[in-house]
């Protein structure tokens, strides 16, 4: 069981270190350019993939997801009415 709990350990300890790679070799590329304006370039690229990356999706999913919350309103809006035709306890 404890070779079990090892290989795990060990495992999810790859995929981490494998994963923090690529933030780093991002962040360090643009440390070793010599010149400066082509640093300041690098670092301004790098400052736009990150703004892209941190942008909310387009706002197409909002319509998709509001129109399915006025379909469910209308669905149980369309139940109540029908539970309140029953009679409780006449």
């Amino acid at each position: 069981m404890n070779s079990i709990i090892v290989r795990y350990c060990f495992a999810t300890s790859i995929a981490l270190a494998l994963s923090a790679v690529p933030a780093a070799a991002l962040e360090q590329n643009c440390r070793f350019i010599q010149s400066k304006p082509d640093r300041e370039a690098c670092y301004k690229r790098q400052e736009e993939e990150l703004e892209a990356k941190r942008k909310p999706p387009a706002p197409a999913g909002e319509s998709d997801t509001l129109q399915s919350l006025r379909q469910m309103r209308q669905d149980d809006d369309a139940v109540y009415r029908s539970i309140n035709n029953i009679c409780r306890g006449c």
